[in-house]
C-alpha cells in the first residue's frame, strides 16, 4: 500500500469511534437543553461558559469524492459487495 492508502485506512477505522463521539455529543446537548433550557448559560470548572442555542443554520457540504467498503470481520455488510471486490481482482475473506 502507497503512504496516503495507510493513511486513508488508519482513518477510515477511527470513523466508528468519531460518529459515536459526535451522537453522544448530541444526546447530551439535549440532556442539557431539557435541563435548563435553550437560550440558557452554564459555565464548566474551568471557567468556559456554555450557551444552549437552536442554530440558525448549518452549511450542508456535500463529497465530492467519498468511498465504499467490504464489511469487516465483525459486521454483516459493507458499502462494497464481496462479489464487486472479488470480480476486481482482491481476495475476500467470506464468514
Amino acid at each position: 500500500m502507497t503512504e496516503a492508502q495507510k493513511k486513508f485506512v488508519e482513518l477510515e477505522k477511527k470513523k466508528e469511534s468519531i460518529k459515536k463521539y459526535f451522537e453522544e455529543l448530541k444526546e447530551a446537548v439535549e440532556l442539557v437543553s431539557k435541563e435548563i433550557g435553550v437560550n440558557s448559560y452554564f459555565q464548566d470548572e474551568e471557567g468556559t461558559v456554555y450557551k444552549i442555542v437552536e442554530p440558525e443554520g448549518k452549511f450542508v457540504s456535500f463529497e465530492k469524492i467519498s468511498y465504499m467498503r467490504t464489511r469487516r470481520s465483525h459486521e454483516t455488510r459493507g458499502d462494497l459487495s464481496l462479489k464487486e471486490a472479488e470480480a476486481a481482482g482482491f481476495s475476500v475473506t467470506k464468514k
